[in-house]
């Protein structure tokens, strides 16, 4: 069984070998409360600056738990893709999906999108929590996948100034287009995905997107969740120009 993993907030050195290290309070909750480790149990840290660090714990008490850094593996898990996913902003629990499995499937960046049909973001104090929660989101999603890099997610912005402040590569799924991603050319890079929230983009959001030079592809005949297509259009961009091949 593979040893548990936990995001340190803190830089690791890449030279700690040997060094003791004090668990952040809710990651020693998680490991001796949550998952019972003992200590002498291995689990590995990662600070998200790349590489990994394998650990066990030397002492757990009220006060907290102390890892001792046993060696610092370069180890990297990132696809060779750079791709933000772009996503109209879905209600709570499809959100965290969208974000959750964007992460698992190795993307950059996350930019949520404020559209003509995204569902209404809080304002003040409560955006900004929504916000940290999606990065807490993105951290725990790395920390079961393997990755050692946590992707980026941006505060909410509306999708035509985006659209114009992107200068990269896009791809635009919509219902209504009749290409497929095998009939088109990697698209440059860095490239944006673009999603739509529940009810999809308005028209004029995607021709929007296609007057910027996104491609707009198809998923097949059937009109998917807004989480089920990032995970499906995420896989379908990896399979044919990433690492899931």
């Amino acid at each position: 069984m593979a040893a548990p993993r936990f995001y340190s907030p803190a830089p690791l050195a890449r030279d700690a070998t040997g060094t003791l290290v004090e668990l952040p309070e809710s990651v020693a909750h998680h490991a001796t409360r949550v998952l019972r480790l003992a200590a002498g149990d291995t689990l590995t840290l990662f600070d998200g600056a790349g590489g990994e660090f394998q650990a066990n714990l030397e002492r757990i008490d009220k006060r907290g738990a102390t890892v001792r850094v046993m060696r610092f593996v370069a180890v990297e898990r990132e696809s060779p893709l750079d791709v933000t996913l772009a996503q109209g902003i879905a209600a709570n629990e499809a959100m965290d999906v969208a974000v959750r499995k964007a992460t698992e499937l190795g993307v950059t960046s996350i930019q949520p999108l404020v559209t003509a049909r995204s569902s209404p973001l809080p304002p003040g104090e409560r955006a900004e929590k929504r916000l940290a929660h999606w990065q807490h989101v993105t951290i725990a999603a790395c920390e079961q996948c393997g990755r050692n890099r946590i992707p980026d997610v941006a505060a909410p912005v509306a999708i035509g100034g985006w659209l114009r402040r992107w200068t990269g590569g896009g791809v635009v799924f919509d219902p209504g287009a009749t290409q497929s991603i095998a009939t088109v050319a990697r698209p440059a890079s860095p490239l944006a995905l673009l999603i739509g929230p529940e009810g999809g983009f308005d028209p004029r959001e995607v021709a929007a997107a296609q007057a910027k030079g996104f491609v707009a592809l198809a998923l097949g005949p059937r009109v998917l969740r807004t989480d089920t297509a990032t995970v499906a259009c995420l896989a379908l961009v990896q399979a044919f120009w990433g690492d899931l091949r």
